[in-house]
């Protein structure tokens, strides 16, 4: 298959001009359309418009350029069937043996927030159907998506004046993957014009960032993914990340679920994760003291744990990570001083992300939650939501600092697995007590690893109390106020304990479950 005409049209102009005179200089002709072609003739590389190719001008407004049999015919046509030889010589259709296109920046149009109808005018129709053509016909014709892959086919060109079979196998996937992508985008943006939360079709575009060099254990393989377009809030993916070892996949599962819990409190706070749940969570006036607080909580587990701030990380913050070995910090930003101070850790991972300074009115929180499962996939709204008023339950009101204590205790319940128990106090976790099988044994549990004082607590628990034992138990430790949904058939029961043992309870309605 020796190329001896290609065509090019392309959005991305990276590499066009080497690519272009690499082509002339292997006397390719190239065929043009737009903008492309008054680049590649603006650099003195000879073009030949489609225009003048086919016999046939752009139309409505360049709508219609390429949707043409002698462009279609050229790439479709088979080499080897006698009857498409000869109905391309009939129609006088050159054969294209190379087909170099990208598309419409559709995506970049969505993310500076186009009007609809600059969005609708950023769909090309005419790329897609040249590049599904190429690709079908890849016995005969080779189709380039991505700039990143000229120099291959350029090498190819120039050693032998074709391209192999299994490097035109490896772009036909290539392409048929940057089409569905593309067509994902729309299909997505438009869903969400419509407000269409679970269609019936789903596609999803991502996009690899990494290859990871396992996944939760050594014999699997992994990669991380991410949105073509930034989330409306501090994300994970979107981080950048300033020192230290490449991420694994359980940093990268840890640091979500720190980032999450931090994404909760205006206040400043500081989070620390261990296994993708809290080991410790609070806010202070300052950083490093809420960092310390946080640590304290449960010293042991913070031992290789994941870090997230919302404030900058100064020289004072940085010293009191120096102290504890930890595989990542999260923050919106680092002084100079605590990079430098943080820059003997060279193992210690830091990420940036600037807008998690805040304030949460600025983010958009929300968006779908995508769960693999065997043969299929689970979607769901993400939890973001919030308790707003507390209705009190029993005869017992909540003092101001309890209510305060009440709901520091329910925004990090929300973050550990459920069955989730999680006694704090002063804007500081005391004890936290998940992933156990019955809501009582996550009591005890979290009374188990507290290792500061439990008595006056206030506690929350992700869901209702199906029996008196679990807020009997509750009360044994400590607490004196309690928050959860509320729901169960026993409830009067529950309340009523709650009165006989001293424990004010406020109900959210609202549950949350984290399995």
């Amino acid at each position: 298959m020796r190329v001896q005409r290609a065509l090019v049209s392309v959005s991305d102009k990276r590499g066009l001009e080497e690519l272009g005179r690499a082509l002339a200089n292997l006397k390719i002709e190239i065929l043009s359309t737009g903008g492309t072609a008054k680049a590649l003739a603006g650099l003195g590389i000879p073009v030949k418009q489609v225009a003048e190719h086919t016999g046939a001008p752009e139309i409505l407004g360049g709508r219609v350029k390429t949707l043409h049999p002698r462009i279609h015919g050229g790439i479709l046509g088979r080499r080897d069937l006698e009857s498409d030889q000869k109905d391309m010589a009939a129609q006088n259709i050159a054969p294209i043996d190379l087909v170099i296109v990208n598309l419409y920046p559709f995506r970049e149009a969505v993310a500076r927030g186009a009007p609809l109808a600059e969005v609708t005018e950023e769909i090309d129709i005419g790329g897609p159907s040249m590049i599904r053509s190429a690709a079908k016909n890849v016995a005969h014709v080779a189709v380039v998506v991505d700039p990143d892959d000229y120099p291959r086919v350029v090498s190819a060109l120039k050693e032998k004046g074709e391209l192999s079979q299994e490097l035109r196998n490896e772009l036909q996937a290539k392409a048929f993957a940057h089409t569905a992508a593309y067509d994902a985008s729309i299909s997505s943006y438009f869903l969400g014009q419509l407000g269409v939360p679970f269609p019936q079709q789903l596609s999803r575009p991502f996009e690899k960032a990494q290859d990871l060099r396992y996944g939760e254990n050594p014999h699997q393989r992994a990669a991380l993914y991410k949105d073509p377009l930034p989330p409306p809030e501090p994300s994970v993916p979107f981080a950048s990340v300033l020192q230290g070892k490449e991420l694994s996949y359980n940093n990268l599962l840890d640091l979500d679920s720190a980032l999450g819990c931090v994404k909760e409190f205006d206040e400043t706070c500081a989070v620390v994760i261990k296994h993708n749940t809290p080991c410790g969570v609070a806010i202070a006036a300052s950083i490093e003291d809420a960092y310390r607080r946080a640590r304290a909580s449960d010293e042991v587990s913070a031992f290789g744990g994941i870090v997230a701030v919302n404030r900058p990380v100064d020289g004072a913050m940085a010293k009191a990570l120096a102290e504890t070995f930890l595989e990542c910090v999260i923050a919106p930003s680092y002084s100079a001083e605590a990079r430098d101070l943080l820059a003997a850790k060279k193992n210690l991972r830091l990420l940036e992300s600037p807008t998690l300074a805040g304030p949460r009115s600025s983010w958009k929180r929300g968006g779908m939650e995508l769960r693999g499962i065997t043969g299929g996939m689970l979607v769901q709204d993400r939890d973001v939501g919030e308790a707003g008023e507390l209705k009190t339950a029993g005869k017992l009101t909540p003092t101001a600092d309890q209510l305060t204590d009440l709901r520091f205790a329910w925004k990090v319940c929300k973050h550990v697995r459920s069955n989730a128990i999680v006694f704090a106090k002063g804007g500081q976790t005391v004890g936290i007590g998940g992933g156990q099988t019955s809501r009582v044994e996550a009591v005890k549990l979290a009374a188990r690893k507290a290792v500061l004082p439990l008595a006056g607590t206030a506690v929350a628990s992700d869901a209702f109390f199906p029996f008196r034992d679990g807020l009997d138990a509750c009360a044994d430790a400590g607490a004196t106020s309690c928050v959860q949904p509320g729901g169960s058939v026993r409830d009067a029961e529950v309340f009523a304990a709650a009165d006989e043992r001293g424990v004010a309870m406020v109900l959210t309605g609202m549950r949350h479950f984290r399995h």
